[in-house]
């Protein structure tokens, strides 16, 4: 285990390397920001002014190794807009993004975990064809579409949900609903699909033979085997969610990370930008370890693969 652990921790650290990297050249890449930093009648002069204050008329590299400088030394760099630090702005957006992400996993994997047992245990076509038939038809809408479509009949025509922002517990309905159907979709089909896969192997017909209910069978013995495949699908999906959830977050204003990384991308805010993306690859890479310790820890044969 522990050198399982340590191999997780080295491929860590080369995607960190990697995604600041990689977000440090594409920023670059779209030019500098004194232009949207000041108002439209601002000279030439001025713009040079104000990139060349921000460190922008030193050469790539310099930029580039100063910025690896400041990220070991944990100095993320100032917000050029809001003149604050980046990294007080990243954190207290976490929060929101946290909450959004962790409800919506909970559900959407719940209510898949519920269903796929219920298909199992009633054997039941009409059921399985029906939820995915369901799914199907949620998964043929966008997420932001979905999510107007929730506003107006809660919102706009009954009048009972909040719409926009993080006010009331209220506020999370709306947004968790739309990721939990999405969510729901993909684990029910992935769950689906691997119990119905354990219900013919030799151990599962040895277990009825024996006279075994149907229901422990199905808990205690080929739910064990097969939701492990589902966790590592799981575990990317929450990385991503916990990232950001970008498009629901615009729709309902909801105050994460991912309309912070939005409005700084437009206002081309490097160290906003270059902060957030860093913890989001520290949260995929922290969510999907602890994954990996885990299906290791049901199934050892894992950890040396």
């Amino acid at each position: 285990m522990i050198v399982f652990l340590l191999r997780r921790l080295g491929l860590a650290l080369v995607t960190v390397f990697l995604v600041v990297t990689i977000a440090f050249v594409l920023g670059r890449a779209t030019g500098e920001p004194g232009a949207l930093l000041l108002p439209d009648s601002a000279s030439a002069d001025d713009i040079a002014a104000l990139n060349a204050s921000l460190g922008f008329d030193r050469p790539l590299v310099v930029q580039y190794l100063s910025y690896l400088g400041g990220l070991v030394t944990g100095d993320f760099g100032d917000s050029y807009r809001q003149r604050v630090p980046a990294i007080g702005l990243v954190l207290e957006r976490i929060p929101a993004t946290f909450e959004l992400a962790i409800w919506s996993f909970v559900f959407g994997f719940a209510l898949a975990l519920v269903v796929a047992l219920l298909i199992q245990l009633t054997g039941s076509r009409a059921l399985r064809a029906v939820a995915n038939a369901l799914g199907a038809v949620r998964q043929s809408i966008p997420d932001f579409f979905f999510g107007l479509l929730l506003v107006l009949v809660f919102s706009v025509l009954l009048g009972v949900l909040p719409s926009l922002g993080r006010t009331s517990p209220e506020s999370l309905v709306l947004p968790v609903l739309t990721l939990t159907t999405g969510q729901f979709v993909m684990y029910l089909r992935l769950l689906d699909a691997s119990l119905s896969s354990e219900a013919g192997l030799d151990y599962v017909r040895t277990a009825f033979a024996q006279g075994q209910r149907r229901s422990a069978i199905l808990v205690a013995q080929m739910l064990p085997n097969a939701i492990l495949p589902v966790l590592g699908m799981a575990g990317l999906n929450l990385g991503g969610l916990l990232g950001g959830t970008v498009v629901v977050e615009v729709v309902f204003a909801w105050p994460g990370l991912g309309q912070l990384l939005t409005e700084a991308v437009s206002q081309r805010d490097f160290p906003i930008v270059q902060t957030g993306l860093l913890f989001v690859a520290l949260m995929f890479i922290v969510v999907n370890t602890a994954v990996d310790v885990i299906v290791a820890r049901i199934d050892p044969r894992t950890a040396s693969a």
